[in-house]
């Protein structure tokens, strides 16, 4: 990052997110008349996971999973689903990095569950799913019981970052309503 031009970073962000944006802005009014739309975003672990040298790409593909959450609260009263996938295949890319599994990444292993995620029947929105190679997990952001105290100090998160950090019992949020309603619940216990 430190070797990064401005300027390499904003043409990037350029042409990964706001070249997912506008074409979903250029749908988003068809698709709210005909109170039906289905749109799948490509992310990238870079992204959800970080990769060294990638700040640039990694900030805009999961720049596209905030975009695709926001568009699917606003698009669930009209039938509009948004979802992510994050895919690992075989492309002219990566088929220097790949070596032999690159053998095992076709693309045409990624086209199930796009074809899935835009079919009618598909239910979900708001979700991201890694897919490579015949494997397809979902990818999800969670969030710990926590701890609370009012009046929080330094020396309480000190002394109870064990319990901060602790995933049991995590919850998965589906938007910002439902991860407000965990600061609530937690404050209403105590």
């Amino acid at each position: 990052f430190s070797k990064m031009e401005i300027s390499d970073f904003e043409f990037v962000l350029g042409v990964h997110l706001l070249g997912t944006v506008k074409p979903a802005k250029a749908v988003w009014e068809i698709m709210r008349e005909q109170n039906y739309g289905r749109i799948v975003v490509t992310t990238s672990s870079s992204g959800l996971y970080g990769n060294f040298g990638q700040a640039n790409y990694g900030a805009a593909k999961m720049g596209l999973v905030g975009f695709s959450r926001v568009l699917a609260a606003e698009g669930a009263k009209f039938n509009i689903k948004a979802n992510v996938i994050a895919p690992l295949a075989l492309t002219r890319m990566t088929e220097n990095l790949m070596g032999a599994i690159g053998d095992k990444l076709d693309p045409a292993l990624v086209t199930p569950i796009v074809a899935w995620l835009a079919h009618e029947d598909c239910d979900v929105s708001g979700e991201i799913y890694s897919v490579g190679g015949g494997r397809v997990a979902r990818v999800f952001i969670g969030e710990t019981q926590g701890y609370y105290k009012p009046g929080l100090t330094l020396e309480d998160i000190r002394d109870n970052w064990t319990q901060i950090r602790n995933t049991d019992g995590y919850q998965i949020p589906a938007n910002l309503p439902e991860e407000t309603g965990m600061f609530f619940n937690a404050m209403k216990d105590a």
